[in-house]
């Protein structure tokens, strides 16, 4: 019965439709004369992308560019301007002005750099165990100074480091410990190190503390089963699973140190002995070129210290792949 049923089914089911030869049945989705629904979802988000690629291209690959070519030039008055390849180059790399830069700041990043850090997940793991309303106010606190501009930041702590009307020496002096000088020759990276780690330890606090919160709460309840304490969490599992976030904040301070500029600039009327043209790299190129208009090697200086920064993360990225993340 069933082999009659299917034969009669097959009977009187209705022909299908062949197309004739030389004819070509609609693409799904694509209308006719038109264009096919994948190619419109792509000239569409190309639409909207559109402003942002202009903006890129305009102001930031147009001016690198432009760099790039002056710092392939020379201009001198006697023998004007010439292409000279890579010679302002050669010469950053024996300059011992740019050299004796790197140096200050090589120095001032391995002072300052593990304190804004330690500080920043000592911050972060406290705030992680309270769970009072004590740790929203703590955690703004410490986000705080993060919000407020460098540039306001750096003339704060200027005035407050002033030989001559600053408070702290005034307070110094009424205890009888005599005037301190901060903007001194023995103390200028101690201050500025002091505005850096103040300016951005909330913000690497908060980078950490949203690490721990997306940590599974079940690895603390089978540690404190295990007898762990607070502080064997803390070093043994909180610590350990968020070395990525670790690597990211240690990278980005990493690019901030060899980049730094605003703070000494800032101060840079106020301690004229100490902070010279020369500071740092990044202090030295922008003298260079807006006040001795030697644009041509202030470039060739900037992008040495670009190539400089880039080298020196991708080595940190490739020794650190492992806890990172990246293969």
């Amino acid at each position: 019965m069933s082999l009659l049923r299917q034969q009669g089914s097959t009977a009187t089911a209705p022909p299908r439709a062949v197309p004739a030869k030389g004819l070509r049945t609609p693409m799904a989705g694509r209308r006719p004369g038109g264009l096919s629904a994948r190619t419109r979802h792509k000239g569409m988000g190309l639409l909207l992308v559109s402003p942002f690629l202009l903006l890129f291209l305009a102001f930031l690959v147009a001016p690198l560019v432009y760099a790039f070519w002056l710092s392939l030039r020379t201009s001198t008055l006697v023998g004007g301007d010439h292409f000279s390849w890579f010679a302002n180059y050669k010469q950053t790399f024996t300059d011992p002005q740019f050299l004796s830069g790197v140096r200050r700041v090589a120095v001032f990043g391995v002072v300052q750099i593990p304190l804004m850090l330690g500080l920043a997940l000592l911050g972060a793991l406290i705030i992680d165990e309270v769970t009072s309303r004590l740790a929203k106010v703590f955690r703004m606190t410490l986000f705080m100074p993060y919000a407020v501009p460098a540039v306001i930041g750096a003339l704060m702590w200027g005035f407050l480091y002033s030989p001559t009307f600053g408070p702290v020496n005034s307070i110094s002096d009424s205890l009888g410990l005599g005037k301190v000088d901060l903007l001194g020759h023995g103390l200028m990276l101690t201050s500025l190190g002091n505005i850096v780690t103040w300016q951005w330890t909330g913000y690497n606090m908060i980078v950490l503390y949203a690490a721990l919160q997306g940590l599974p709460r079940e690895v603390y309840e089978a540690a404190k089963l295990d007898g762990a304490g607070q502080l064997q969490t803390a070093l043994r599992i909180k610590v350990p699973m968020i070395s990525s976030a670790l690597v990211l904040t240690l990278m980005f301070t990493l690019i901030g140190t060899l980049q730094f500029f605003t703070e000494p600039r800032v101060l840079e009327p106020t301690a004229s002995q100490v902070i010279t043209p020369d500071y740092t790299p990044n202090l030295y190129a922008y003298n260079l070129a807006f006040q001795y208009s030697e644009f041509n090697y202030s470039a060739a200086i900037s992008f040495s210290l670009g190539a400089v920064v880039f080298i020196g993360s991708y080595f940190f990225l490739f020794a650190t792949r492992k806890r990172s993340g990246l293969k």
